[in-house]
């Protein structure tokens, strides 16, 4: 597994030298760290290759492998698994303190830092542990292009929320405006923006990826779920009604609503990417 620094993460630990505070930024990062191996481990207990963990200037996140075998269950698992280990350390912290080996600032400081990290990582934003939880739910009630559309815009509201209150004291003048928060939510705003500009990319690359859902699904025994559509239905708009965890048979009905052809999904799939209108 691959470690690796973004330039301004660099820039920052070397700012902390000069301005007193990289004691301060070492255990925060520290913690940051501890909370991406919590989503390491939990990964490569299901067989998940994890490609990186990239410290960033707010933060971190581990790049794993997207394999499409993860169900939701697990896939919330690897999510709060990073919270997780805020909240041990809180607990390690607190038996620290309550037997007298640690105490003062440093000890608030430290139990302080792994609260705000475990509860912002919570937010329902993109690529925060609140954000994957959000489109896993999403993707159990709804196809997988609309959990996209739809936990990405959740992703941008509750981003531009971060802004408005980062901006809060100065609105109101009762202070400065949060100035870290504030980078923290522009950057998330600007990256769900991204994101959902890049929804048909990564619908497409699901979609490519379909190909071992079959061997999968019929090695578990489930049952495919059935779609029924006519044949003027397009093409893009049936395969918007994919489920992430599901197997499908499309059934084409005529216009008398008698089912005239069963196709598996992957003829359907085919047709869409070799620009075929017909399934």
């Amino acid at each position: 597994m691959r470690i690796s620094f973004h330039p301004l993460f660099v820039l920052v630990m070397l700012a902390s030298v000069f301005t007193g505070h990289f004691i301060e930024l070492a255990a925060l990062f520290s913690i940051v760290f501890v909370h991406e191996l919590g989503h390491v481990a939990a990964a490569r207990m299901f067989g998940i290759p994890v490609i990186s963990v990239q410290l960033l200037p707010f933060g971190g996140v581990a790049v794993m492998e997207d394999t499409g075998r993860l169900s939701a269950a697990r896939e919330m698992a690897i999510a709060l698994a990073g919270p997780l280990q805020n909240v041990l350390l809180i607990g390690i912290s607190w038996l620290l303190h309550a037997v007298g080996i640690w105490g003062g600032p440093f000890y608030a400081y430290f139990v302080e830092c792994n609260l705000l990290i475990a509860l912002f990582n919570l937010l329902p934003i993109l690529p925060l542990d609140g954000g994957k939880i959000c489109q896993t739910l999403c993707g159990t009630v709804l196809p997988f292009h609309p959990t996209l559309v739809w936990s990405i815009r959740i992703s941008l509201f509750f981003s531009a929320l971060v802004v408005l209150f980062s901006a809060t004291p100065l609105l109101l003048g009762s202070g400065p405006l949060h100035f870290n928060l504030l980078l923290v939510g522009v950057f998330l705003l600007y990256s769900n923006y991204v994101d959902y500009r890049n929804i048909p990319y990564r619908f497409v690359r699901f979609l490519v990826n379909r190909e071992g859902a079959f061997t999968r699904h019929l090695m578990n025994g489930s049952l495919a779920q059935p779609i029924i559509a006519d044949r003027s239905k397009p093409l893009d708009q049936l395969l918007r009604l994919f489920r992430r965890e599901k197997y499908h048979f499309v059934y084409i009905m005529n216009p008398q609503g008698r089912i005239v052809a069963v196709v598996p999904e992957q003829r359907v799939i085919s047709s869409y990417l070799r620009g075929d209108p017909g399934a």
